[in-house]
């Protein structure tokens, strides 16, 4: 019985299996490995996010605009900062204070209107950052089973095969190539149940960070529009920034 043990396994179908065996082997331990990177990467830069969006509170008690962006911090890629950076260059645009020679087309659009246009247009291009790598995740998930069962049903087929051409056979010798074939199915699984738990994981994550980017949006559209910051009703709390 311990012979039988360890002579299977994931050793035993790397080993005995052929060509194509190995080829979907080496394809879920792709899956796996793509599975990670893009989940720890993209879980790293959701915490850091996350991290971000706590200084929009000092933002917004803030001397001037500069003292506010320094409080955003000054990383790669904050979302935040670049936000309030696409804001003021909008308004600073839309109110000819950016020294352009001329008219222009969209000098027709009031300020509200121009400054909504381009905090969409941040907010969206943050969007389309954040998603990348979620289909790959989803992909993984919704295939990686069916690639497994694919190795199982080439498994058994040949396993069949070969205990066919030996002719009288007992339940020991069925047993060990046929579950040897199963393993795939296992493997499959392995690699797809840690890509939906991780594609959901990264979606909520998403979802927390918008909902922030848009209430800061938000406040920001009101700040260069009326001057002052949108409160909720009831909320005692006065801007302190100048807007300059």
């Amino acid at each position: 019985m311990e012979s039988n043990f360890t002579s299977s396994g994931l050793a035993h179908v790397w080993t005995q299996g052929d060509t194509v065996t190995r080829a979907v082997a080496i394809a879920l331990l792709l899956m796996s490995l793509t599975t990670w990177v893009i989940f720890l990467l993209k879980w790293l830069d959701q915490r850091t996010q996350r991290r971000q969006g706590k200084a929009c509170k000092g933002f917004w008690h803030s001397a001037d605009f500069a003292e506010g962006l320094d409080k955003l911090g000054s990383q790669d890629g904050n979302p935040f900062r670049a936000l309030a950076m696409e804001g003021r260059e909008a308004a600073r645009h839309v109110q000819h204070k950016d020294g352009r020679p001329g008219p222009q087309l969209h000098d027709t659009l009031d300020v509200s209107d121009w400054v909504e246009r381009c905090l969409r247009r941040s907010l969206d291009d943050f969007t389309a950052r954040a998603q990348g790598g979620l289909t790959v995740l989803a992909s993984i998930a919704s295939t990686a089973p069916f690639v497994g069962l694919f190795g199982t049903v080439w498994g058994i087929y040949h396993a069949l095969l070969s205990i066919g051409a030996a002719g009288q056979v007992s339940i020991d010798q069925v047993a060990g190539p046929i579950g040897e074939a199963l393993i795939m199915t296992a493997l499959g699984l392995l690699v797809a149940i840690p890509a939906v738990l991780g594609y959901n994981t990264l979606v909520r994550g998403n979802k927390g960070i918008n909902h922030q980017l848009n209430r800061f949006a938000h406040d920001l559209h009101a700040y260069f529009v009326t001057g002052a910051r949108v409160t909720a009703p009831g909320d005692s709390k006065v801007l302190l920034m100048k807007r300059g």
